[in-house]
This record gives C-alpha cells, structure tokens and sequence, in this order.
C-alpha cells in the first residue's frame, strides 16, 4: 500500500497550482515549551490552505469525456475553493455546493474562481445530497473533499515537503484531520521514508472520529448533534474509508483539542508568523501543544523537534472576537470565576484587596438584594498556575468561587448578561441552541414553539461562523419540560438543557 501511494504522491501534478510552502522555525513557541518546533505554511497556497493540492491531483487525471461533463462538489470551505481553482485552471466547467448559512466571504472566494455556487441546506448532508443528484441528472463529475487516493496523494506532497525540507529528521510531524485526506497522505509517505517519525492526527474534541474509530477498531459514524462546529474545516462525522485503511497502520496516535486551546493556537501562529490561522487551520499547533505537555519524559521524539501543519487561513475577521476572548482560557493564562462576596459597604474594595496585584482581565458586577452578590471574574494565572489554585487563594481568604473556565453558557452567553436578573422568574427553565446563520432561522425557531411557551430570556451572539450560538430561558416548569423538548426537536437544531448550569443559577436566576 505504501508504496503505491508514494508513487502516486511523487508523481502528482499539485505544483500546477500550489506552491511548495516554507517550514518556518516557530521561535516564540519553542522557547515557550523548550522543543525545536515549526510550522508548515499551507496558509501560503494560492486559496490560503492545502485543499489546491488534493483537488487539483484528482481533476488533472480526468479524461476529456470526463472534463466535458464539468465538476462538482459539496463544500463550504477550502475544498471548494480548491475544486474552483483547479477547474479554473484546467478551463473546466465547476459548480459548487453549499449550505445556506455558508458565510458571504466564502461564497465571494469561490465566485471568483470562475465557479458556479448553488446555495442548498443548512450544512454539509443537505449540499453533499444535491450535489450527488447533479452527478446523476447531469453526469457531472463528483470531486471528493478527502476519501480518493487521488486526492490523498496530492495531500500527501505536504508530508513529502516536510521531508525534503527539515534539516535531519522530526521526531513527529502533527497533521489536522477532518476526514483524513491529509492524515493518510502526509503518514502514507513519511512511514515509507523514515518509520521512525510519529505521525500523530489531531482532532477537535466533539468531532474526532479518527480518535473514535481507533478506538472502535473500525470506522465510527459520530452523531450529527454532536458535532462541533466551531472548527467547521474539520467538522466530519466520519473518517473516509479510504483515508481509514491508511490511518489505521499509520498514523501512530490521536490528539483532541477543544475550543479553548484551538483558540490558544490561533493567537499562537500569530504571535510567530503574523497570520490569522483558521480554527481548522491551528488545530495542529493545538494538539502538538498538549502532547508536549503530556510526554514530557519522550525525549528521544522532542530531542529531533516537531512539526506542526498550519493547513489554514480562511477565517471570517468578525469572528476574531471569539477567537480572542477565548484564547487566554485556552493558553491557561487567565481563569473565569464566579465569587460570592457580602453584599454591603466596602465589600467590593476588600474582594479587590484580595485579589492583590493580579491582572483582572474581566469583572462583572451588579448590586444584589440580599445579603450577598455574585462576581463574575477574569483573572490571569502566574506561571504554572492553574484555575483551582486560584480558587483556593479566595477560599483562604474567605470567599466562595467555582470555577467556570470550561463552562460554555458561562464564556458565550452569561459574561455579557450580568446583572439582568429578574425576580419572580421561578418557573423558568433554560436552554442553549446553535442556530444556522441565515435568513428566516430565527423566525423558523419561534414558528416552531407555536406561541405555547413564553420566552423569558434571549440572549444571541454572531461569531463570524455559519452557526449562531443562543440562550433562550421559557416561562416553563419542569414538569412542560417534556413537551418543550418535543418541540424542539421537530424544529431540528441542536440544544442542550442549561436550568442546572451553576452560571446560570448564580447570576441570572
């Protein structure tokens, strides 16, 4: 198998229209962890990720018949534009599929390519069902985003470059997977050379269906609800087959990263290279970061160095505002408390007192009516610090605090809501939604309760993304919690019930 696909790679026809990206020494990072680290610039490519090299190699080898009928794809990110570029170039008809909620700078990139762009859906399922119906009314030719050894091979000269490009020889290389085109091509290549390379996948935390399949011994389909949509590059629900007889013998290990510590990634290549990686893109810095930190004693790998892929730079500016506020969190730099402290005079200057000279980076406050009031606190770590060491310094002086560094409704919703509390809510239960962002979802959403419910609470951020992120509170006792459940899952977006949230009882009950 090895190699045949290293055949394949060598001889593929990417530099056509990609270029062979630079490995840079990532210099602030490798003094941070103290490991020789680079990074590989497929942010440089032409549609600013490594997607050209794939859909390319695999439109090139299409015989004329085949270029006549025109290509398609279902995509709502850096395969589309890969396909577009590839078809431009090649003077080929390409329509490109994608979902309703695809934001305008996408839609715009791909346009100007020269591709045809069919909005349908509301995700990845519903453009990939149209684009198959293309295939079979019109005969056009469908180009995968991951799953063809066409593919894999032209994604598979990343993991050549590397080894052409490093000065001796890593001790692993840490590749983003999504649906494993990249994964399987980098370690099909680098496992034929020099075996004794790690090859180690990483994954967002709610959409690693490698690290699921590993564990299965077999390919895992992850529930579509589940599915983290914040790095939406690699949001799969599961490995390709193809990409999985690869990865399976040869990608040595999976790495999950969350929200906060891709976030940490970003501000990461950044603060190296001056570029704003995408959330997909980062995510290999991401989990180079955290396998670091858990193999300290593997000296023989950290002693060669590491390399991390940095497969993306297609990131909408609005959502630099999450990005942002998250990427301390994630870094371990700051922790997000809730503190009661007495309600009365001069207890607001002692809590400072307390705190000393630490950096406060957030303090939300609001006069309460009883004998006590709620904080909600940011403030940065020292070195090695860690958010329960904070908490307990608050104990030792007399404060009750939790930690709520990793709760969701807390860093998304309740940090912009403090102090709108509203007595007499009793019967109230809460609820967290991610929404489509496109017209008529909000209207699709409130359509579906039927007026039954009264809303108690709304709270809505746009993030940059193609999905929204709500907080609805409903005039609803538990016992109607049933019924409000059956009614949201006929309007069919995901939900999560929060009424037990901590941040939400403290602050907003």
């Amino acid at each position: 198998m090895l190699e045949q696909y290293v055949k394949k790679i060598i001889s593929s026809r990417v530099y056509d229209v990609s270029i062979e990206s630079p490995l840079t020494p990532a210099r602030r990072l490798s003094e941070r962890l103290g490991v020789t680290t680079h990074f590989k610039r497929e942010d440089l490519q032409p549609v600013f990720s490594f997607k050209c090299r794939g859909a390319y190699n695999k439109i090139v080898q299409l015989d004329e018949a085949q270029r006549a009928q025109g290509v398609v794809a279902a995509s709502a990110g850096n395969h589309a534009q890969g396909v577009a570029l590839a078809a431009q170039k090649l003077g080929i008809r390409a329509v490109i599929v994608m979902g309703r909620n695809t934001p305008s700078i996408k839609i715009d990139a791909v346009k100007s390519f020269g591709a045809k762009v069919v909005l349908h859906g509301d995700g990845f399922d519903d453009a990939n069902a149209y684009a198959q119906k293309l295939v079979k009314d019109e005969g056009m030719v469908f180009i995968p985003p991951f799953d063809d050894p066409d593919t894999i091979a032209g994604q598979g000269t990343v993991g050549m470059e590397i080894m052409s490009q490093y000065a001796g020889t890593p001790g692993a290389i840490f590749v983003p997977v999504g649906g494993g085109g990249l994964a399987a091509g980098v370690a099909a290549f680098v496992k034929y050379i020099r075996p004794e390379v790690r090859v180690i996948g990483v994954e967002a935390e709610g959409s690693a269906c490698l690290a699921a399949a590993m564990a299965a011994g077999r390919r895992v389909k992850l529930p579509r609800e589940t599915l983290d949509q914040f790095a939406d590059g690699v949001s799969v629900a599961q490995i390709g087959k193809e990409t999985w007889k690869v990865a399976r013998r040869y990608v040595d290990e999976v790495v999950t990263a969350d929200t906060d510590e891709i976030c940490a990634a970003v501000k990461d290549v950044f603060d190296d290279t001056r570029v704003l990686a995408e959330p997909s893109g980062a995510l290999a810095v991401a989990g180079l970061k955290k396998w670091v930190q858990q193999h300290a004693d593997e000296q023989a790998v950290l002693e060669r160095g590491l390399v991390a892929i940095v497969s993306g730079a297609n990131v909408n500016f609005d959502r630099l505002r999450h990005i942002s506020e998250r990427a301390e969190i994630g870094e371990q730099r700051e922790a997000v408390l809730g503190v009661t402290i007495p309600e009365k005079p001069g207890s607001f200057l002692k809590f400072c007192r307390a705190l000393g000279k630490r950096t406060v980076t957030e303090f939300n406050y609001r006069f309460a009516e009883d004998s006590t009031a709620e904080v909600y606190l940011g403030a940065q770590l020292g070195d090695g610090e860690q958010p329960d060491d904070l908490v307990e310094a608050l104990a030792a002086k007399g404060y009750a605090a939790i930690d709520m560094s990793r709760n969701e409704v807390a860093k998304l919703h309740v940090r912009h809501m403090v102090g709108g509390r509203v007595g007499g809510a009793k019967d109230e239960i809460l609820y967290r939604f991610e929404f489509p962002e496109r017209p008529g979802a909000l209207l699709k959403f409130l359509g579906g309760l039927g007026g039954r419910f009264n809303i108690s609470l709304f709270h809505y951020r746009n993030h940059g993304s193609a999905w929204g992120r709500v907080l609805v509170g409903f005039n609803a006792d538990a016992s109607a919690r049933k019924a409000l459940d059956a009614h949201l899952d006929d309007i069919g977006y995901r939900y999560w019930y929060e009424s037990d949230n901590p941040a939400f009882q403290r602050f907003l009950r």
